[in-house]
């Protein structure tokens, strides 16, 4: 089956890629869940679109990438949030919690779809988390979750 990725997919490719996939994956998961839209002549058009915008969200080089990932080695992220007695959060903290607090620290402005949090961050305390930047520029970061 032929499809569109209209958000990136981990080890299949970046939105506006071309990918050939087994037709159960692709009907079962990719389409349905808005990852991917079947592969047409009129689609084809869209992949331009979806290819701009994505540029437009994207750190524009190694370079750059870089520097943001110097940037944010350097950066003190403090995070409050509603917690127990025993420092047990009341729910847990997304990757848009985090890149609001990157940007309150300072920081640059994060898409939250490249920010990786390993294991879900549910108590108090210092967390470090890894920012895909750019494919060959991944970004570690400490995250310090405070109760509040």
């Amino acid at each position: 089956m032929k499809l569109i990725l209209t958000t990136e997919v981990s080890g299949l490719g970046a939105p506006g890629d071309v990918v050939e996939v087994k037709d159960g994956y692709g009907r079962n998961y990719l389409v349905p869940r808005g990852f991917a839209i079947r592969w047409t002549r009129g689609a084809e058009s869209q992949i331009a679109s979806i290819k701009n915008a994505r540029a437009a969200r994207e750190i524009r080089d190694l370079g750059s990438a870089q520097e943001v990932a110097g940037r944010l080695g350097g950066l003190k992220v403090r995070l409050r949030t509603r917690a127990g007695e025993a420092g047990r959060l009341f729910g847990s903290v997304t990757t848009g919690d985090i890149a609001e607090a990157v940007k309150a620290a300072g920081g640059p402005q994060l898409d939250r779809r490249r920010i990786v949090i390993e294991n879900a961050i549910k108590s108090v305390g210092t967390h470090r988390i890894s920012v895909r930047l750019h494919p060959e520029v991944v970004a570690n970061l400490d995250v310090e979750v405070l109760a509040g």
